[in-house]
């Protein structure tokens, strides 16, 4: 009995065929969704959260517990107001860089770390 050789061929083709079928009305879903948030009604803000952010940025040197570690400050305690932090997460001090934290969220993340005890 012999065995057609293309018809592996025939059977890739019609899947293909299938998928870019499907594939193109999902676009076209996608394409509405995306007009919509152009438009700006799906629009998300996302909320800065000084805890988390100090969770996954700042323990990288100030250690696990922000306790600081060798000649790094600890951030608990520190005796600095909210403006004086603020300047120091925006221009940076020391061995710190300036600009870790984004702009729009330095005054939260101050008036956090100026909050820890």
């Amino acid at each position: 009995m012999k065995r057609n050789p293309l018809v592996p061929y025939y059977l890739i083709m019609v899947l293909g065929l299938v998928l870019v079928f499907f594939l193109g009305i999902k676009g076209i879903g996608d394409a509405k969704e995306i007009a919509k948030e152009k438009e700006g009604g799906a629009e998300q803000v996302e909320e800065f959260d000084p805890e988390q952010y100090a969770n996954t940025s700042c323990i990288s040197c100030h250690g696990e517990n922000l306790e600081g570690q060798g000649s790094i400050p600890s951030l608990h305690g520190t005796g600095l107001s909210k403006d004086e932090i603020a300047d120091i997460l925006a221009n940076g001090q020391g061995g710190m860089p300036g600009g870790l934290v984004p702009a729009d969220n330095i005054d939260e993340m101050a008036e956090w770390i100026a909050n820890l005890k």
